[in-house]
C-alpha cells in the first residue's frame, strides 16, 4: 500500500513538472503596436511594431527622419531586439525613414518582396528629387534598398507573419497576415477615414484586382486591420476594408458618368463630404479622366 502511494506521488509530481515545463516552453503571444503620425506627417502612413518575448519586427519605416525617429523611440521603449525591418510597398513613405532605424540597429535585416524592390529601384531617385526639398532637414540622407524576402513568410520567435498576394496579378500590392493575432497590416490596399489614393491604379482591371484583394482580407475574418494610411478616428478592423471597397465601387461608377475631373471630384465629395485627403481625390480624378499623367 505504501509503495503504491509512493509511486502515485512520483507520477503526480512528474505530471506537474511536465505541465510546468510545457508552460515555460510555450512562446509568449505576439504583441502589435501601431505608429501613424497623423497630422504630424506629410502622409498619415502606418508602421507596425510586432514584438515577442525578446525580439521584434517592424513593418514599414515611415516617410521622413522625424517620424522615423518617433518610430525608433517606440522600438527602443519596447526593450526588444529589432531583428527585421520589412518594407511592404515601394512608395517612399514606406521606406524613406530606413536609415534612421538602420543607424540604431545596424544588424537588423531589411527585407522586401522582389516586386517592391523593383519598384523602389526604378523610382527612388526621382522620388527623392521631388520630395527631398519638401522634406527639408527631415529628408533621407541615404536611401537604403531592401534585400529580397525569401519565400512569403517572416518569422518572429517561431510565429509566422505571412505575406499574402505575391502570387497574384499585382504582387507589388500585398499585405501581411499575422495568424496568431488575426491581424492584417502593411501595404496600400486599405485606407481609413480619408479619400482613397487611386492614381496608381489607373485601369478598371487594376481596381478590380484591388477589390479582389480586399475580399481576400475579409475572407480571413481578421480581428485587427491596420489601414496603410488613415486619419483620426479610422477603425482598425474590418470596417476600414468595407469602407475602401465601397469607395472604389463608388469611384468606378462616378468615373464612368463624369465628363471631367471636376465633375468626378464634385460627385465623390457628395458621397464622402467629411473625408480627409481631398488632394488625393483631386489628383486621382485628373489621372482617371486623362487630364494628367502619373
Amino acid at each position: 500500500m505504501l509503495k503504491r502511494k509512493f509511486f502515485r506521488s512520483l507520477l503526480a509530481a512528474a505530471a506537474g513538472l511536465t505541465i510546468a515545463g510545457s508552460a515555460a516552453a510555450a512562446p509568449q503571444p505576439l504583441q502589435l503596436e501601431v505608429y501613424n503620425p497623423g497630422a504630424n506627417g506629410m502622409f498619415p502612413v502606418s508602421s507596425e511594431l510586432v514584438t515577442g518575448s525578446t525580439e521584434a519586427i517592424v513593418i514599414d519605416a515611415q516617410f521622413d527622419r522625424a517620424n522615423a525617429a518617433q518610430l525608433l523611440k517606440k522600438i527602443q521603449d519596447s526593450g526588444k531586439k529589432l531583428t527585421t525591418i520589412y518594407i511592404s510597398h515601394g512608395d517612399p513613405d514606406y521606406y524613406f525613414g530606413l536609415e534612421v532605424l538602420k543607424e540604431a540597429y545596424p544588424d537588423a535585416k531589411v527585407l522586401a518582396p522582389a516586386p517592391v524592390i523593383a519598384h523602389i529601384k526604378a523610382t527612388m531617385q526621382d522620388k527623392l528629387a521631388f520630395w527631398g526639398p519638401k522634406l527639408g532637414v527631415s529628408a533621407p540622407r541615404q536611401l537604403i534598398v531592401p534585400e529580397p524576402l525569401e519565400g512569403s513568410t517572416l518569422t518572429l520567435e517561431g510565429r509566422k507573419l505571412e505575406v499574402v498576394g505575391l502570387d497574384g496579378a499585382s504582387p507589388d500590392r500585398s499585405f501581411v497576415w499575422i495568424p496568431s493575432l488575426k491581424a492584417v497590416v502593411g501595404g496600400v490596399l486599405v485606407a481609413g477615414n480619408e479619400h482613397v489614393w487611386t492614381a496608381d491604379t489607373q485601369t478598371l482591371a487594376s481596381r478590380r484586382q484591388w477589390i479582389k484583394m480586399l475580399d481576400k482580407i475579409a475572407a480571413l475574418h481578421p480581428k485587427v486591420v491596420v489601414p496603410g494610411h488613415f486619419s483620426a478616428g479610422a477603425p482598425q478592423n474590418i470596417e476600414s476594408v468595407r469602407f475602401t471597397r465601397n469607395y472604389l465601387k463608388t469611384y468606378e461608377a462616378e468615373t464612368a458618368k463624369a465628363k471631367d475631373s471636376a465633375a468626378l471630384i464634385e460627385a465623390m465629395k457628395k458621397h464622402y463630404p467629411n473625408l480627409e485627403g481631398v488632394s488625393s481625390l483631386e489628383l486621382g480624378a485628373k489621372v482617371s479622366k486623362g487630364e494628367m499623367k502619373w
